[in-house]
């Protein structure tokens, strides 16, 4: 391809990252790489295509796991709730929940799966406390 082709591509992930699409960095250092091919054919460095494409994919790997937790903890690291832990938060259980038994609630305007952690029976309509989350999971017991 040459130079100019990667700097469109270049020029339209980081466009789409910036104004369009959240995808939490992983544009940016596609987009990144791309204008960097391009920059490497504009300065007279000619590289057939495979390994223009190979030289694209191995500084967007390679920038994506350098870079990209860092520069987007700096960015985004202070906003209010991103690094929030739910342990400790109260949640009502709406059916009965025994013991290592899993059901569905909705908790901050989303659908979670709820897993029983404790020794006793969670009856409905009490609150519970939330000790861990794994994933999408909660794990609580009784308050």
């Amino acid at each position: 391809m040459v130079w100019w082709q990667w700097m469109v591509i270049g020029g339209i992930l980081l466009a789409a990252e910036m104004l369009a699409i959240d995808a939490q960095f992983y544009l940016v250092f596609i987009g990144v790489s791309a204008a960097l091919v391009g920059f490497a054919g504009l300065f007279g460095i000619d590289m057939v295509l495979w390994m223009q494409w190979a030289m694209f994919g191995v500084l967007s790997l390679i920038s994506m796991f350098t870079f990209r937790r860092r520069l987007y903890e700096k960015i985004r690291g202070n906003v209010v709730g991103f690094r929030d832990s739910l342990a400790g938060e109260s949640v009502t259980v709406d059916e009965d929940l025994t013991a290592g038994t899993e059901t569905r609630l909705e908790y901050r305007g989303s659908k979670w799966t709820v897993r029983n952690a404790g020794n006793t029976t969670i009856s409905g309509g009490s609150r519970a406390r939330v000790v861990k989350v794994d994933g999408l999971t909660l794990h609580i017991e009784a308050e």
